[in-house]
């Protein structure tokens, strides 16, 4: 199992950011997107305050809340409005 030292490593973090971002590309649905931009968050905040400066419980805690908050903002952004449905009305080859 890996120690709570490997955790604290902002570069774990960036990779992971960068994992999660490109599973979102191979798999669209802003899940993953908002897991990749709660993992930059917590890339970012290591770099700011350090390793020392937080515990691996709020650093996860900090990366739940800020994935869920990307996750709704992306959905919100993004979406249809609501009851509309995207119809096609001529065929691309036409």
């Amino acid at each position: 199992m890996l120690s709570t030292e490997f955790w604290m490593l902002w570069w774990v973090w960036g990779a992971a950011a960068l994992v999660l971002a490109i599973l979102e590309v191979l798999m669209p649905g802003f899940v993953f997107l908002g897991f990749a931009i709660g993992a930059l968050a917590c890339t970012a905040l290591l770099l700011v305050i350090g390793s020392t400066g937080i515990s691996l419980a709020a650093l996860l805690f900090t990366f739940a809340a800020l994935s869920l908050i990307a996750w709704l903002a992306l959905r919100r952004y993004f979406a249809l409005p609501k009851g509309q449905v995207k119809t096609f009305d001529h065929d691309i080859n036409d």
